[in-house]
């Protein structure tokens, strides 16, 4: 392991709202937070410590790559996922103050993470998860009178998933933070195979004469990524000398990668939403090809669902590709659903038979990637 490097792990927050006036509420047809001008989500992104790079929409909802992972705003919902030493839940108060200027008030909050691989390279508040909370009790309004926090832990002692919820029991259906049809899947991944990650690097030669565009299609092919929801609409990024992210649009729903690919701390995430209404063999496949596409030594799938019963098929997913399960627990949040927690490992005979007959520079040079050894 690395003494210090690159964080991949990410903050994930939630903020979901409602108009103050129900009877003239926001609906598709109306834009809602996505009326939010450019100046002030860069003055909100100032303070949390990153920019915009990309970005793309829909009649939906607004996608934004950042320097450190993605923004995503919907009329009456705002997601903000962010890496490295960013300040994310600096975004909490400037957010709620916006958008009262929509006639918007905060109706629920979620905040997510993984244990951070250099804990001690965070600066406030996320020098711990205990003044995360605190820092999210003092900035919410009292009306989220619904609030808990849990750590919820694994066998496996470098994963472990950091939740915290709060809801207002008087706010409409359509702001708590799981629909009853929804669900939300987080996958963190540590341990990449290095054949792998080796195509999120850029070569020395090649570095300056792509842009961050062409370079992060060129990933997305390369890759297969693109290949996990072919319908989807893809606004991806690839950063120098190594790294990438990547936003899909699809209809309403979204989903997203982070890739940190160096050697010692490598890390990707992937998070989509889901319907129980989706066919379940298809859930089943897009979460099988992301195992394939990074093949990690560890695995976790956090789940946020309306009851614990959109979990059992993780494991059908995954233990084909011979990882491991090695632990799922399960907790409920008050109006804000039930979270499931799985962690994963590859088994050492199937890390051996993947190496096997492996040329460490395969399909690297079609991109310029440089291998780090």
């Amino acid at each position: 392991m690395a003494a210090s490097g690159f964080e991949g792990f990410e903050k994930r927050l939630e903020l979901h709202f409602f108009g103050d006036d129900p009877a003239s509420g926001l609906s598709l047809s109306h834009h809602g937070l996505r009326l939010l001008d450019s100046g002030s989500l860069e003055d909100v992104l100032h303070a949390v410590q990153c920019t915009i790079v990309s970005a793309v929409g829909n009649q939906y909802f607004d996608s934004y790559v950042l320097s450190e992972s993605s923004l995503f705003i919907y009329p009456t919902k705002i997601i903000i996922k962010t890496c490295g030493t960013t300040q994310l839940l600096k975004s909490v108060r400037p957010l709620i103050v916006l958008a009262r200027t929509l006639g918007l008030s905060l109706g629920s909050c979620r905040y997510t993470r993984g244990s951070f691989i250099f804990p001690e390279a965070q600066p406030f508040p996320h020098t711990s998860f205990k003044d995360e909370v605190v820092y999210l009790e003092e900035s919410l309004p009292s009306s989220l009178c619904f609030r808990k926090a849990s750590i919820m832990h694994s066998k496996v002692g470098s994963h472990s998933w950091h939740v915290f919820t709060a809801c207002d029991a008087t706010a409409e259906m359509a702001v708590r933070p799981v629909p009853d049809d929804l669900f939300t899947i987080e996958v963190c991944m540590t341990e990449l195979d290095r054949a792998q990650a080796r195509k999120f690097f850029q070569s020395p030669g090649r570095v300056g004469k792509f842009t961050g565009d062409s370079a992060g299609r060129a990933m997305t092919a390369l890759t297969g990524i693109d290949q996990i929801n072919p319908a989807a609409l893809i606004c991806d990024f690839a950063f120098e000398p190594c790294g990438y992210s990547m936003n899909g649009i699809d209809g309403d729903r979204y989903s997203t990668i982070h890739v940190t690919p160096e050697d010692g701390f490598s890390y990707a995430s992937y998070e989509c939403v889901g319907s129980v209404y989706d066919d379940l063999n298809d859930v089943i496949r897009v979460l099988r090809k992301v195992g394939q596409i990074f093949r990690p030594g560890t695995m976790s799938v956090s789940i946020t669902c309306p009851s614990a019963d959109s979990w059992t098929w993780v494991a059908r997913a995954l233990e084909p590709l011979g990882l491991k399960r090695r632990s799922c627990n399960m907790d409920e949040f008050p109006e804000a659903g039930t979270v499931v927690f799985q962690t994963f490992t590859m088994t050492t005979a199937r890390r051996e038979t993947l190496d096997e007959g492996i040329d460490p520079h395969e399909d690297v040079k079609q991109l310029g990637c440089a291998p780090w050894y």
